[in-house]
């Protein structure tokens, strides 16, 4: 597993905003898209060369961290034995040896599209995601907890320590959290540019391209118009991008509430969110 913090800011509000890339087991990933405090993007099984992923799976297949004993409940408090672990990881690397096959056969032999080959793989696959909140608490206590599956424990417990360790940069009013987005970028190009390509690199859930090269910002700009100008719009990449929102004094939260913008937060706290400003154009526009 791999977590990495690519994107820290906080407001002078005292909210705090943390974009995280990660690379997991896609077995515990169901477990991470129930948290609704998240704007997440993923690695698709549907758009990744089959050859590409049975390259990863034969190279370092996902398995579980911890070989639970047979019980009642939902949870294994104790492992098998050692002999027993290995038997059960020699097990688990046939399964994978016998989905890679068959993966192989139903791709070369009959000519079966990577949306439904890819699936067969699933099990044994890595997942990267980028991962957008100004909350995390309620998912470490019910994730970095004993009654957790030990695999999305494990991934929390180095969630949990990076946040812990990251100092977040201050944002003012109308600047911008934006992940992938470099320094030299924010010196060069203005926040407009700036907030198509950190969409379209968040939808890629990388900074480099897709051939690991480095990426180009005309690119970029031309991911993000295919974003916006498909139908439906793929919105969920413009999630990750946000600038703090301010509190209304405190006779104007009478009438309106705390926030200014608090109809444009969508799912985060104390930030209003890039998404949201897009749908209201769109709504104006209409």
């Amino acid at each position: 597993m791999q977590v990495k913090i690519i994107a820290d800011s906080c407001s002078h509000e005292g909210k705090r905003i943390t974009t995280f890339q990660l690379r997991y087991p896609r077995f515990i990933h169901s477990e991470v898209m129930t948290h609704r405090v998240f704007s997440r993007n993923a690695s698709s099984s549907r758009a990744i060369p089959v050859i590409k992923l049975i390259n990863q799976v034969e190279a370092n297949p996902a398995m579980p961290v911890h070989w639970g004993k047979n019980q009642a409940g939902m949870q294994a408090w104790e492992e098998v034995n050692e002999y027993k672990k290995e038997l059960a990881r020699e097990a688990w690397l046939e399964a994978a040896k016998n989905a890679v096959n068959t993966a192989r056969f139903m791709a070369d032999d009959l000519g079966l599209h990577k949306q439904v080959v890819n699936r067969i793989l699933e099990p044994f696959q890595f997942i990267e995601v980028v991962l957008t909140a100004t909350s995390f608490d309620n998912f470490f206590e019910l994730r970095h907890h004993e009654d957790a599956d030990p695999t999305i424990f494990a991934l929390t417990a180095l969630m949990k320590a990076a946040l812990e360790k990251s100092i977040p940069v201050l944002l003012a009013p109308n600047e911008w959290h934006l992940p992938y987005i470099l320094d030299e970028e924010r010196e060069k190009y203005p926040t407009d540019i700036l907030l198509q390509v950190s969409a379209a690199r968040c939808c890629r859930v990388s900074y480099l391209r897709h051939d690991g090269k480095a990426p180009d910002i005309q690119k970029d700009i031309r991911l993000c118009e295919k974003l916006v100008g498909s139908e439906p719009l793929h919105a969920s990449p413009f999630e990750h991008q946000a600038t703090p929102d301010i509190r209304n004094p405190w006779l104007v939260k009478l009438f309106k509430g705390e926030w200014q913008n608090k109809h444009l937060h969508g799912n985060f706290d104390g930030f209003v969110q890039h998404r949201k400003l897009i749908e209201l154009q769109f709504k104006e526009a209409a």
